[in-house]
């Protein structure tokens, strides 16, 4: 029986892979828009290019807080292969630590920002405060902090089945 905690970082897990492949539906489907409007009707649409910036984002820090639970993030990679010397438990520490820092920036200096940017719009969509348009990298942040967090405390989760691809051993290896 896993814990409570991890079943609800599952849920979190699962809403960051729809969070972040939801934006990138938007942005694809938002695209062509703003060239068909340009090039085949003779007119620029101002709307599109700001609302595929912003879903480039929420993809971005959304996907790689899913990403790093599912052990797919370079940090967790790259940095445990810095020095062959150094002790594995200690290269992770290091690893952790570092991506608890790199979340704990984000998250207050991300927050501040959004505070300050609220009252201020996008000239292009006045309908959106810029803050709104931040909002998402210290939520994305906060999303990683909590997986690092849980990587320390209950272990990697990226052999449980909620964080795998496929469900049966054996089919990943069959088809390459």
């Amino acid at each position: 029986m896993t814990h409570p905690f991890v079943r609800l970082l599952d849920a979190l897990y699962l809403a960051c892979i729809w969070i972040s492949g939801i934006a990138l539906i938007v942005m694809c489907l938002v695209i062509p828009i703003g060239v068909v409007a340009r090039y085949l009707f003779g007119f620029g649409a101002q709307w599109p290019e700001p609302i595929a910036i912003l879903m480039m984002v929420v993809f971005t820090f959304f996907g790689a807080a899913a990403a790093y639970r599912a052990g797919a993030a370079p940090p967790q990679r790259d940095g445990q292969a810095v020095g062959q010397h150094l002790h594995r438990d200690v290269r992770a520490g290091f690893v952790h630590l570092a991506m608890l820092a790199a979340s704990g920036f984000v998250v207050i200096w991300g927050f501040q920002l959004v505070q300050g940017m609220m009252g201020q719009t996008i000239s292009e969509l006045p309908w959106l405060p810029v803050g709104i348009t931040y909002l998402a990298l210290p939520l994305g942040s906060l999303v990683t902090a909590f997986f690092v967090l849980e990587h320390i405390v209950f272990g990697s989760q990226h052999a449980r089945p909620v964080c795998t691809f496929d469900h049966e051993p054996g089919v990943a290896e069959e088809a390459i």
